[in-house]
C-alpha cells in the first residue's frame, strides 16, 4: 500500500507501523505524560492503540499518526483525527501526545495544524473537536492555536472535559 507522509519544517507525520510499539509505549506509558487520563497505558494497550489506528486509516483514511523529528528520525508522539462519541454524537476529534522531554517546543502545535489542514482539505471534514481536561493548560493552548474555542463541557470516564471545536473555514 502506498502510504502518504505529511511533512512540516521539523516533522514527518506518517501512519503507524507495528514496530513503533516501544517508542510509543515510552510516551503513552509515561505517568506524567498521561496524568490527564485515568492512568498510563500498558504495553499491550499501546499495541492495541497502534493496531486500532492502522485499521482506522485503512478503513476510513483517519487515525492518529506517528510524529517523527526529521533531525533524528525518532518517533516523538502521535497526532491525527479519530472518531469520539460526545453526549451521544460521534464527531471527528483531533488529538495529540508528545514525548515529555520535548514539551513546550511547538511540536504538538506543528503536527496538529498540519492534521487540521488535512482534515479540512483532503478528508473533507467540516468540523473538528478536541476533548481536553480543564487543567491541561498546554493542550488547551494547542487547541486555541488551531483556532478552536470551548463549546461546552462534558463528562468522560468520570472526568470533566472541555469540548473544543472548530468549523472548516468557508
Amino acid at each position: 500500500m502506498n502510504v502518504a507522509i505529511l511533512e512540516t519544517e521539523r516533522l514527518l507525520l506518517r501512519p503507524f507501523r507495528s514496530d513503533d510499539l516501544e517508542a510509543l509505549f515510552d510516551i503513552l506509558g509515561d505517568e506524567e505524560t498521561m496524568r490527564f487520563y485515568p492512568r498510563p497505558y500498558t504495553r499491550e494497550e499501546v499495541a492495541e492503540w497502534i493496531a486500532r489506528n492502522i485499521a482506522l486509516r485503512e478503513r476510513h483514511g483517519i487515525g492518529l499518526w506517528a510524529i517523527e523529528r526529521k533531525e533524528t528520525m525518532q518517533l516523538v508522539g502521535d497526532c491525527g483525527v479519530t472518531h469520539q462519541e460526545v453526549d451521544g454524537i460521534t464527531e471527528p476529534e483531533i488529538g495529540w501526545h508528545v514525548r515529555r522531554s520535548l514539551w513546550r517546543k511547538g511540536i504538538a502545535t506543528e503536527a496538529a495544524l498540519t492534521h487540521r489542514d488535512r482534515a479540512f482539505g483532503e478528508l473533507g471534514l467540516t468540523r473538528l473537536i478536541s476533548l481536553i481536561r480543564p487543567e491541561n493548560v498546554a493542550s488547551r493552548r494547542v487547541a486555541e492555536k488551531l483556532g478552536m474555542t470551548v463549546e461546552k463541557e462534558t463528562d468522560r470516564a468520570g472526568l470533566r472535559h472541555f469540548v473544543y471545536s472548530i468549523d472548516r473555514p468557508t
